[in-house]
């Protein structure tokens, strides 16, 4: 690793006041509304007697805490600035994905149990029990459908599926989750023991799915909307900053109104470029806005930021944010530490020029040529009298150190420095380890990712 530039002043950045993050009382609520979904079936349930009752009322549950799971599913993808903000949008995201693997459980549980249930009763095997259900009774076809489509969604959500499918099948896949929920949500009213002529236990389901649809109406389509009108966003440049790294400065109207911060990003679309006005992909901003512009850095990894080294001055913006907490709003310590890998360099770059106190940046890349940015980053260095340094492979591809003890005595008093991580989802991961064995405290550590 080597020191660009050693010199420490104070830098004439403002102070950003620390935030804590609701996420204690969002997670209580959930599980509060859960606590709610089984107390239906608890105060509708008499004795249970015999297999048959035993397994028919497991499935109730099931039935019920998938009902009630699906809905905090979708709340989860409505990107609502509380949580989005707030909480974090990596955190939101691995809450999204577990919601999404009990949801899917649940759902397997409840079809098992109550067939089961009903197969006992009526003393019929299981197959014929699952062909007169699907067939006979009210809203059983809607439903199935959703269910085969929920089990699509799960089955292209499995990371090992993830990593063989691009980003815009999956994106798409994903989306048909609202249309499971719609053709579902009928027959838990029509056959839901639970539900089905309890007037207050029907209106709390209806206030549970209604919120839900005006949460993502709002969140997810007119705001945007009133964003894009209200800012009218066009590429303005693009320049490359190293080999399949591109820069994209964006302008528009009333940019301050949009209260971005260094760290956070925005979902784009680019209209006229190639198909990337069909997918919204999350790309951080790589510098503090600045008047009427924005800036985002891209790497190309996939077809959607492949193709944004084909855009062109005028193409139309669509913009959806902003979103992440990885801000100086996390700060706890005058002191910082910012680690970047790759293209994670573009948050922690725009951090690097408005963190206050004191601030030194590690830019992890195999080669001088990978490093994106490093003109602005050494003159931002210099300007307040900051640090970087550069953690480069050796001359025979060599990995530099990074443990614990190398970056102990690499930062002396690191345990008291607040770090924040932004790169690959397996660096990021072993860096955390790294840091947490040199003795720098969870609530110091400050990480985003994008991968669910």
């Amino acid at each position: 690793m080597t020191t660009v530039d050693e010199r420490r002043t104070a830098p004439a950045v403002p102070a950003v006041p620390t935030r804590r993050s609701p996420a204690g009382a969002v997670l209580a609520v959930v599980w509060a509304g859960a606590a709610a979904v089984l107390l239906l079936w608890w105060s509708d349930t008499g004795s249970v007697v015999g297999a048959a009752g035993w397994l028919t009322g497991a499935g109730r549950i099931a039935g019920l805490l998938c009902g009630y799971s699906c809905a905090v599913l979708v709340g989860l993808m409505a990107r609502v600035p509380l949580l989005e903000v707030r909480v974090g949008s990596d955190r939101v995201a691995r809450w999204h994905a577990m919601a999404g693997r009990y949801t899917v459980c649940l759902l397997v549980a409840h079809i098992v149990l109550i067939l089961s249930g009903y197969a006992a009763q009526d003393h019929a095997s299981l197959v014929h029990e699952a062909v007169d259900v699907v067939l006979h009774y009210p809203e059983m076809l809607k439903a199935t459908a959703g269910t085969l489509i929920l089990f699509a969604v799960g089955v292209t959500s499995v990371r090992a599926v993830r990593r063989r499918t691009g980003y815009e099948f999956w994106y798409y896949v994903h989306l048909l989750t609202y249309a499971a929920v719609f053709l579902a949500f009928g027959h838990q009213l029509a056959l839901g023991n639970d539900l089905n002529g309890k007037p207050v236990a029907t209106a709390f389901w209806y206030a549970l799915y209604l919120g839900v649809a005006a949460l993502v109406l709002w969140f997810r389509v007119l705001a945007p909307v009133r964003l894009n009108l209200r800012h009218r966003l066009r590429v303005d440049s693009v320049r490359q900053e190293a080999p399949g790294v591109y820069s994209v400065v964006v302008r528009g109207r009333r940019i301050g109104e949009l209260d971005a911060r260094a760290g956070q990003f925005f979902r784009w679309r680019f209209f006229g470029g190639d198909g990337m006005g069909w997918t919204s992909t999350p790309y951080s901003l790589s510098a503090p806005p600045r008047g009427d512009l924005l800036r985002i850095t891209v790497k190309a990894l996939g077809d959607h930021s492949a193709a944004v080294s084909l855009l062109r001055p005028g193409t139309r913006v669509w913009a959806e944010g902003p979103y992440g907490s990885l801000t100086a709003g996390r700060a706890t310590s005058h002191r910082s530490l910012l680690i970047a890998a790759g293209v994670g360099v573009t948050p922690l770059r725009a951090l690097f020029e408005t963190l206050p106190g004191e601030v030194t940046l590690l830019y992890r890349a195999r080669t001088a040529e990978d490093l994106a940015l490093g003109g602005e980053l050494e003159a931002i260095a210099r300007w307040r009298g900051a640090r970087v340094l550069y953690a480069l492979n050796g001359p025979r591809g060599e990995r530099p150190d990074l443990s614990a003890n190398a970056l102990r005595a690499t930062f002396p008093g690191l345990a008291g420095h607040d770090v924040y991580i932004c790169g690959p989802h397996g660096f990021a991961q072993e860096l955390y380890g790294a840091l947490r064995a040199a003795g720098v405290p969870d609530r110091r550590i400050h990480h985003e990712s994008f991968e669910l």
